[in-house]
């Protein structure tokens, strides 16, 4: 399966997603790991878990257009990076999608999910009340797809671990659309930013982008 969507966001940034049809062995063919990756993978089980890994690596491998070995590691805060190539990074994967969103130049953060009622109850969890307050009643579960996307790509731009959706990620209002933007601060301790999220919603999935500082 070749890119199924791929997005621009500006010269040095852009965002892909893949559908995943292949069996692991096809996309496990396509890439190079060392022998710790190796290892790696032969834990995961043989389900989904082991196609979403694969299929973000096949991603990330052709939206960087290179035939070498990619060294893609794992922080502290489990935020991804490369050691041999100068891009910021970010993963996301939901069922038959992997998404991968690349910037030379500014820190990103991208969130995938299929789209499922599940979502409303536990919106109390990463929502405040005035942000409750401004969801469409009538496209209820896409607009809290877009604010849990969105508050995703935030978490993963900003790599830092005991982040509380609820409480340090604040939504601007916003009227859900199929593909729009919204406004957002980060606000614990001495962080205080601000950042206007993309949005989209792909078939029955909804993608949350963002990019941050450099």
């Amino acid at each position: 399966m070749a890119i199924a969507y791929r997005q621009r966001i500006d010269d040095d940034t852009e965002f892909a997603l893949w559908k995943i049809e292949e069996e692991a062995n096809d996309l496990y063919v396509q890439l190079q790991l060392n022998d710790e990756e190796k290892a790696f993978v032969e834990k995961l089980s043989k389900g989904k878990r082991h196609l979403h890994w694969l299929g973000t690596r096949v991603l990330l491998r052709k939206m960087l257009r290179t035939d070498e070995y990619i060294d893609c590691r794992i922080d502290s805060h489990g935020k991804p990076y490369l050691v041999n190539l100068p891009y910021h990074i970010s993963l996301s994967h939901s069922f038959d999608y992997a998404a991968v969103m690349i910037s030379k130049t500014h820190k990103v953060g991208i969130d995938i999910e299929q789209i499922q009622q599940k979502v409303e109850r536990i919106a109390s969890k990463f929502m405040q009340p005035q942000e409750l307050a401004f969801i469409n009643s009538n496209k209820k579960i896409e607009h809290l797809y877009v604010c849990w996307c969105a508050k995703e790509a935030i978490y993963k731009c900003n790599g830092q671990k005991e982040v509380s959706f609820a409480n340090n990620i604040i939504l601007e209002p916003f009227n859900f659309e199929h593909h729009g933007a919204l406004n957002a601060n980060l606000h614990k301790k001495h962080l205080n930013i601000d950042y206007t999220v993309g949005y989209m919603q792909y078939e029955n999935y909804m993608i949350g982008y963002v990019k941050g500082d450099m």
